[in-house]
Order: C-alpha cells, then sequence, then structure tokens
C-alpha cells in the first residue's frame, strides 16, 4: 500500500511540475498597437536546449504585411537585469521556413526557428521577451513569459 501511495504521489507531483514548467506568453504591453493580433504564442521545445533550435508560433490576425527589413528581438532578464540577447532579420527567418518577405495579410500563422545561444543562462528562469519590428518599425508583435528556463540537453 506504502508503495502505490508512493507512486502515485511521485506521478502527481511530476504532472504538476511538469506543466508549471511550460511558460505562459502574454501581450508585453496591452495598451500598445500590434500589426499582429495573437490569440496564442508559444515555444517548442520546452525546456530551452542551449545550443538547439526553438520555434516560436504565433497564430493570430496579421493587419500589415510584413516587409523587408523586418526584425526579430529575444531579450531575457533575470532581478530586472539584461541577461540574454538575441537579434535576427525576421524576412530570413521566414524564407527559411518557406514563407519570403512580404508576407501577405492573409497568413493567420507565423513560425520562426533559431538556435539559442551558448550565451543563455543554464537552470536560471529568466522573462523572456520575443518582440517583432517590421520593415517601416512597427510593431509586429512583442509577447513575454516569466520562469522560462534553459538547460543544457
Amino acid at each position: 500500500m506504502k508503495f502505490s501511495v508512493a507512486a502515485i504521489a511521485t506521478l502527481v507531483l511530476a504532472a504538476v511540475a511538469s506543466a508549471q514548467d511550460v511558460p505562459k506568453f502574454d501581450v508585453c504591453d496591452k495598451a500598445a498597437s500590434y500589426q499582429l493580433q495573437i490569440k496564442e504564442f508559444s515555444i517548442s521545445p520546452y525546456p530551452l536546449c542551449i545550443g538547439q533550435d526553438v520555434c516560436a508560433t504565433g497564430t493570430g490576425t496579421l493587419s500589415t504585411p510584413v516587409t523587408q527589413g523586418a526584425r526579430l528581438s529575444i531579450i531575457g532578464k533575470y532581478l530586472n537585469r539584461i541577461v540574454y540577447t538575441d537579434n535576427h532579420n525576421l524576412c530570413d527567418l521566414m524564407a527559411a521556413q518557406g514563407l519570403p518577405c512580404p508576407i501577405p495579410t492573409s497568413i493567420t500563422s507565423l513560425t520562426s526557428c533559431i538556435k539559442v545561444l551558448s550565451t543563455a543562462p543554464a537552470g536560471i528562469p529568466v522573462e523572456l521577451e520575443v518582440k517583432a519590428t517590421n520593415g517601416d518599425g512597427q510593431l509586429i508583435f512583442c509577447q513575454k513569459a516569466s520562469k522560462v528556463t534553459a538547460k543544457r540537453c
């Protein structure tokens, strides 16, 4: 009896811990105007693996085409100090996924994959901000989540 109770308790704790590990992303600034009204934003796989690819997917309504010069910025903060930065040409990333710029407003889902840099802090929960800026400088989207963790896989 003790073994089965302990086994069930372990499974429940593992399931709860696993569910808590997945970060929930939300809009950075609810008052800001974004060209992509995101309904859902996720990253995969999680936890992030340093030196390996992570893909971010945003689903929603795009009000303006994504144009040449669009940028993707990733910032990680720990105790309100920047501990991780990465910047990319969004059009190059999207072209690698088979969707070159200009990206039309008929697209309802954008997925972009990048390698997690070796400078990512391992095992430290950071507040992660993922922001895309269009070629004209306007914000496409900005999403953030707290307690995002990377590890050496």
